[in-house]
């Protein structure tokens, strides 16, 4: 197929095809992220340094010295966990966390605005708490004094606005047949009758947004109405309105049901009967009889014994593991459980098993986070960076194709149009890699174009010798490319593992330089070896003799 004019054609047009359609789904993408409403969408993530925002550096104090190398990357791993769980609440769009080495921890927050608030919330101490789940009942007889709650505390005007998406009874009868397979439709709509007297969602605003979950003390929620619920929870009527003794916490992560995300909302016992830091250790393993995946857990002893008790007063019941007040596993206890247990994860992937695990052990209250490097960089100096990286990269292509279309005529013109397939290679692999621009990264691109440059003048001076010891136009062509080839791929090769190296110890800007350094150097041989030859071919066919000269 290579061999071919046009099957080198069809090659570079597919390249071409996939970069298009990465960068439109970046575009997709982001336009359909609601707080990007007000804001141009670009196919490419752009980083800290070019949209302002923080920039943090963290480790797991030590100051004593007395963390083990092994205790010290286990510490740093649970508060890696912590932080994830937590960037949340900052609200902000595609943030970085990241493990560099084995110790440090890159948190990058773009366009955050309180950053003081941003430090308070990534180094407070993990918390960790065993609750009963428990309180369906008194809560579903408490939501229409909820629902009036909600109603008078809002009011019309902002509960109208509040509740213009709510889905409509007719789809609520569609949701409880889903729910409950073997009900008939007559069934659905008799049970959406018992559950509420008003039938408005404006006059049950919570009510509407709830559908029953597996058991007895859950719900579910779309994904998309959870910061509604949300909001009403946390208002003072509601919460005097909860029955006593009760709480209602969120599932840490979505689950898929029907093609649509939704999140579980638990109704748990306030008062927590074990905290994390009674637990020693948890790992995860497969059981060697059973062959299904469970999490062990080892207690102190009052925390064995406290278990111990509370398991064997609530057998068949679930009992919540909640970080950071988000549930993290709802397990059901199938036996009386000491200072050690287990809990049974069936089928699922180790993956799973191992981050519960990690999530037991981050709540065992590990040493506080020591921020070793802090940045903060303003809109206003991003995009200043942009604007400059656009100027550099605009005068240095317009000068390179100069040089270029100057010194080698037409031979120099192909290797333009081949920049220009170049160009579009680096930035749809960016976006393929969803990896982020920084403005050390444009300097990278950049650079990598005057590479992709020197590739076709070790090509075209080769070809120049070749014409010069009497070769015909095709053939000082051939051998051109031929002989150039080892001295272009010891040059990318190496460049290329000073980029690599780059991206594996750097952090932030270092790591965005050899990033697009990286995919640049892979652009630039393609392009070099593969479309420049291409376009040599079509010069050379569509010639109107072998002998006449070529312009280089």
């Amino acid at each position: 197929m290579f061999g071919t004019l046009k099957g080198r054609f069809i090659v570079i047009i597919l390249v071409l095809a996939g970069c298009a359609w990465a960068l439109y789904g970046n575009y997709r993408e982001c336009r359909s992220q609601p707080e990007n409403a007000d804001r141009t969408c670009l196919p490419i993530k752009l980083g800290l340094d070019l949209q302002g925002g923080m920039h943090l550096a963290l480790e797991v104090a030590d100051p004593d010295g007395t963390l083990t190398p092994e205790a010290k990357t286990d510490a740093t791993d649970r508060a890696l966990r912590i932080i994830r769980t937590r960037i949340d609440e900052f609200g902000v769009a595609e943030p970085l966390i990241q493990k560099v080495g084995d110790h440090r921890i890159i948190v990058e927050l773009p366009g955050i605005r309180d950053e003081a608030r941003a430090k308070e919330i990534i180094q407070r101490t993990a918390f960790l708490e065993w609750k009963l789940v428990t309180g369906g009942p008194e809560f579903r007889a408490a939501l229409p004094r909820i629902d009036r709650a909600i109603v008078q505390a809002l009011g019309p005007q902002d509960l109208g606005a509040d509740t213009g998406q709510v889905r409509s009874p007719s789809q609520t009868v569609q949701e409880l047949l889903f729910r409950r397979g073997r009900d008939t439709t007559a069934e659905a709509r008799d049970s959406l009758a018992a559950d509420t007297v008003e039938t408005a969602p404006s006059r049950r605003p919570l009510t509407a947004l709830l559908l029953q979950g597996d058991g007895e003390h859950d719900f579910l929620v779309a994904e998309a109405d959870v910061p509604r619920v949300s909001r009403y929870l946390a208002l003072p009527e509601v919460q005097r309105a909860m029955p006593r003794g009760i709480e209602a916490r969120w599932a840490s992560e979505p689950e898929a049901r029907g093609g649509e995300a939704y999140r579980r909302l638990y109704l748990l016992r306030q008062d927590a009967f074990l905290t994390g830091e009674r637990l020693e250790d948890a790992t995860a393993v497969r059981d060697p009889q059973t062959f299904q995946t469970v999490v062990r857990f080892e207690l102190d002893r009052s925390g064995g014994r406290i278990f111990d008790r509370v398991t064997s007063e609530h057998l068949n019941e679930q009992i919540a593991i909640v970080l950071d007040d988000q549930v993290q596993s709802a397990p059901v206890v199938r036996s009386r459980i000491g200072s050690s247990g287990q809990i049974e994860m069936g089928n699922a992937p180790m993956e799973e098993a191992r981050d519960l695990a990690l999530v037991l052990r981050a709540g065992a209250l590990p040493a506080p986070l020591e921020i070793l490097e802090e940045r903060t960089v303003g809109p206003s100096l991003g995009a200043d960076s942009i604007r400059q990286g656009q100027i550099a990269g605009i005068v240095g292509v317009l000068v390179v194709i100069a040089i270029m279309a100057l010194y080698y005529r037409l031979a120099g013109v192909l290797a333009v149009l081949a920049l220009c397939v170049y160009v579009a290679i680096v930035l749809g692999g960016l976006a393929a890699l969803d990896a982020t621009l920084t403005a050390p990264g444009i300097a990278g691109l950049i650079l990598s174009i005057g590479m992709a440059v020197d590739a076709n003048v070790l090509i075209f001076e080769r070809i120049r010798e070749e014409l010069a010891a009497g070769r015909s136009p095709r053939a000082a062509v051939d051998d051109g490319f031929k002989h150039a080839m080892s001295a272009i791929i010891d040059s990318n090769l190496t460049t290329l593992a000073t980029a690599l190296i780059l991206f594996r110890v750097g952090t932030g800007p270092v790591q965005g330089f050899g990033v697009t350094l990286s995919i640049g150097i892979i652009a630039s041989f393609f392009s070099a070896i593969f479309v420049t030859r291409t376009l040599f071919l079509l010069y050379l066919q569509r010639r109107r003799s072998a002998t006449e000269p070529i312009s280089i």
